[in-house]
């Protein structure tokens, strides 16, 4: 009985962490053609929507992303109510219909507001570092590790091969030969 607990107790953290592996994989595949989509509209880099989307939301676990459909932990807005141990708490963080709107609110932000509309002007949808770097220079987070947080999730998951069309690599190796 002891050996059963044992072998037990040591398989569940095993589980816990292949969830959590699938869980980052579904979401790449549930969202990817979305911010494919976004990514062609507006030049942002697929790899940056879906790397920052993960991030922020925990790929879409966050209380925040599953209450407010909120998947960037952008704030503003009347804000949102978490109920949290049945206390209703109200929140800064903007409240979306779905989640699509958080991804559409992300790029309209990206792109219209100030401090990062010169990213899309200077940089290509190839240039997902830069993106990185120039989001977080502008104040999008306030944590320093922010940045390679998210370059981390993005190469981890080969995001940037979002940034480019099937039809692309293919033209890169021909004109390479």
């Amino acid at each position: 009985m002891k050996k059963v607990l044992l072998i037990t107790t040591l398989l569940i953290p095993s589980f816990a962490v292949f969830a959590q592996k699938n869980t980052s994989k579904s979401y790449i595949e549930q969202f990817k053609d979305n911010a494919i989509e976004i990514m062609h509209e507006t030049g942002i880099p697929a790899s940056i929507i879906i790397g920052i989307a993960m991030h922020e939301s925990g790929n879409g676990n966050s209380t925040i992303a599953q209450t407010l459909n909120n998947q960037f932990g952008v704030k503003g807005g009347s804000g949102g109510v978490i109920y949290r141990h049945k206390k209703k708490i109200h929140t800064a963080y903007k409240k979306y219909d779905s989640i699509l709107d958080s991804y559409q609110d992300f790029a309209r932000i990206m792109t219209e507001r100030k401090q990062f509309s010169h990213l899309a002007e200077e940089l290509t949808q190839y240039d997902y570092e830069k993106w990185v770097k120039g989001i977080q220079r502008s104040g999008y987070a306030s944590s320093r590790k922010w940045g390679s947080q998210v370059l981390a999730i993005i190469r981890k998951y080969h995001l940037n091969d979002l940034d480019s069309t099937p039809e692309e690599p293919k033209q890169l190796a021909e004109t390479n030969q």
